[in-house]
């Protein structure tokens, strides 16, 4: 069946074997079914973006399938520059005359700044430096690229909404490393969307080996790897009190010379599958001369999910062990005493303070954003889901789902390091006679 097959096709189809062989293994990347208007890739770098937004278009103008006769279109084609059009849509190693098959490459008319296909169909280069360029054209299909890179990414996005009128059911692809901007998360918002995430680790295959150890060493386990590599859109709530820009600049590889180290817990009130996270989180100081001079470091988030208070006891017991930690600091406002009975049935003997909240989670929080402001807490990596809920905390409260636990528990062991010995050692001291 196979040499009838074989027999059937043309020379030039023979020649688009490779092609079509290579394109149907891409299964992780082939457009999503349904009746979506567009289809957002987010992925790492490196993760196989640009091949897959070049193989839908190649799909949009010759059809469902590479053997299948093609059909006209009009496509826009829309990077950051022209130049990025040109050199990475068009001519890069993943563009479309890159994986174009022999009888179906399209010609490149440098001067219209186009690809003109065999079959009629014609593809139009565009910069998002120039959103006015897309008043006027009218396409029933569009490839953007790196929508999160473009300065202009509002303007160039809603004028080429207007343009994407032709068809029946005119679409667009989306390939973008994701960050945190307004326009991307409402695309991603939007019912007519759908998303395919790869990380850059799903593409390793095609990826030098060095690179992905790099990779992960310089990057693995920080919010920057997370969204480079993972391809994980991070979002800071708006007045955040910290911000992934920030953590990324107090990131240290070790922890170096420490003098106290510190484990803070946030209690849940219940321990079922529903209950909210019990914060258990792992800070040491550097305490060399004034109080107000002193560095912290966030060693560890070892935060338990679903655990009753014999699991979440043994949890931040067991941190304290693995880090030589001097004290155990818990919050007792929702189980009292019943917190350190808890603590004490695990190691009768462990150093422990219980502490009460006075006042709201963002009060708490504000005195110890404002040591991270000044640049004396640093952050080793691992600390990704505490980092998150941090990036959701304001001034006006938690601007995220459930209660930000891993935060408190920070809040507390940083009060315990550095607040309360810095308001000790400013406090006036009566001299008696």
């Amino acid at each position: 069946m196979q040499e009838e097959f074989l027999n059937e096709l043309s020379e030039a189809a023979l020649l688009a074997l490779p092609w079509m062989f290579e394109f149907w293994a891409m299964e992780h990347q082939l457009p999503p079914e349904g009746d979506w208007r567009t289809w957002v890739i987010m992925g790492g770098r490196g993760a196989g973006k640009t091949r897959a937004g070049a193989e839908w278009v190649r799909a949009e103008v010759e059809g469902a399938r590479p053997l299948d006769p093609g059909r006209s279109g009009h496509v826009a084609l829309i990077g950051e520059t022209f130049d990025q059009v040109r050199d990475v849509m068009i001519f890069g190693e993943s563009g479309i005359l890159a994986c174009s098959p022999p009888d179906r490459r399209p010609e490149w008319q440098a001067t219209r700044r186009r690809l003109v296909w065999p079959n009629g169909a014609v593809a139009q280069a565009f910069s998002a430096h120039e959103p006015e360029a897309l008043r006027g054209p009218q396409f029933d299909a569009a490839w953007v690229d790196e929508l999160a890179k473009w300065k202009k990414a509002e303007e160039a996005w809603d004028m080429l909404q207007f343009a994407l009128r032709l068809g029946e059911h005119p679409r667009q692809c989306v390939t973008t490393t994701p960050r945190n901007l307004a326009v991307l998360k409402g695309i991603l918002a939007n019912p007519s969307t759908v998303v395919t995430r790869a990380p850059t680790e799903a593409n390793s295959a095609w990826l030098a080996a060095s690179f992905l150890e790099e990779m992960k060493a310089r990057y693995g386990g920080t919010r920057l790897g997370r969204q480079e590599l993972e391809g994980e859109l991070l979002e800071d709530a708006e007045g955040a009190l910290w911000t992934s820009a920030m953590l990324e600049d107090l990131r240290r590889e070790e922890a170096g010379e420490l003098d106290r180290i510190v484990v803070a817990v946030d209690p849940p009130v219940t321990g079922h599958r529903g209950s909210d996270e019990c914060g258990i989180v792992v800070v040491g100081v550097k305490a060399e001369g004034d109080p107000g001079n002193w560095r912290a470091v966030v060693l560890e988030d070892a935060s338990v999910s679903a655990a009753s208070p014999q699991e979440w006891a043994t949890a931040a017991i067991a941190a304290m062990e693995r880090h030589g930690a001097e004290r155990l600091v818990a919050e007792v406002n929702q189980g009292g005493d019943l917190v350190e009975s808890v603590i004490r049935q695990v190691d009768r003997l462990v150093p422990f303070k219980a502490v009460r909240a006075s006042r709201g989670k963002s009060a708490r929080a504000e005195p110890v954003a404002a040591l991270y402001e000044q640049g004396r807490v640093n952050h080793l990596r691992g600390l990704g889901r505490l980092e998150d809920q941090m990036c959701r905390m304001t001034v006006q409260g938690y601007e995220g789902r459930g209660s930000p636990d891993r935060v408190d528990a920070l809040v507390w062991a940083l009060h315990e390091l550095m607040i309360e010995p810095a308001a000790k050692w400013r406090r006036p001291r009566v001299r008696t006679l």
